[in-house]
């Protein structure tokens, strides 16, 4: 069973920074895709960056310039670096797994969330 830890959420003013962490067990890091997702208040989950084995990494225009995701394998730990954050920011942010495709449990629609930290941007 593959399970996701985040931390690091917060309050945090305008044009502040913060620094969100997901550890993940099951043996899941070295072969799957890392996530970061987000739900604002009143709105559906939206995708904020992954990166994949290859370390290739994709973001979401809006946070482009401004985030950084990354993984540290020896800690089984993937990182959301967020600066010059705004009010807009503010959201639940979700870690997420995803399966190889060579995997069956990728053509099955398996994937892997933890709960949640918040994350508050206001003055």
């Amino acid at each position: 069973q593959v399970q996701l830890v985040e931390s690091g959420g917060g309050l945090v003013q305008p044009g502040g920074s913060l620094r969100l962490s997901c550890v993940a067990s099951g043996s899941i890091f070295t072969t799957y895709t890392m996530g970061w997702y987000r739900q604002p208040p009143g709105k559906q989950r939206e995708l904020v960056a992954n990166i994949a084995t290859n370390d290739l990494a994709t973001y979401a225009d809006s946070v482009k310039g401004r985030f950084t995701i990354s993984r540290d394998n020896t800690k089984n730990t993937v990182y959301l670096q967020m600066m010059s954050l705004e009010p807009e920011d503010t959201a639940v942010y979700y870690c997420n797994a995803e399966p190889p495709p060579y995997f069956s449990d990728y053509h099955r629609g398996v994937r892997y969330w933890g709960k949640g930290t918040p994350v508050t941007v206001s003055s």
